[in-house]
Parts: C-alpha cells; structure tokens; sequence
C-alpha cells in the first residue's frame, strides 16, 4: 500500500515500470502551469502537482487510474 509518497518518487516508479515493460513515458513540466506538470505514459497522461509536496491519497488514486495502473504494478 503507497502512502506518503510524493511527486517525484510517483515520477520516477512509474518511469522505472514503463522501462521494465518498454512503454514510452515522459515528464513534461513545461506543460502545465506553476508548479504541476504532465506525466504522459503511453498515450496516456495525467497531471502532477508540486512533485516536491506529497500526494493525498485520493490524488494517488485519480493519477494511477488516469494512466490505467493499479497500486502493485508500481
């Protein structure tokens, strides 16, 4: 079960299984505004806000369903 994670280490598990299963994955800050970015997996996107503050349990959820991933597969 995930809990207290923030930004940057969701970026990066998801990052890490798109390379074990060869899906294109990237981080694009530079589309969102202030401080929230756009993780695109596949052709599959969501947004991340402040990666540096921790993500609330129910923001984990919307994120990982946006990008069709379950808890365990990161």
């Amino acid at each position: 079960m995930l809990l207290l994670v923030r930004g940057n280490e969701f970026i990066r598990r998801v990052q890490a299984y798109a390379k074990t299963r060869d899906i294109p994955c990237a981080w694009r800050p530079e589309l969102g505004k202030g401080s929230h970015g756009v993780l695109i997996l596949g052709n599959r996107r969501t947004v991340v806000r402040n990666p540096k503050d921790e993500l609330k349990t129910g923001t984990l959820h919307a994120m990982l369903k946006q990008l069709g991933l379950s808890r365990g597969e990161i």
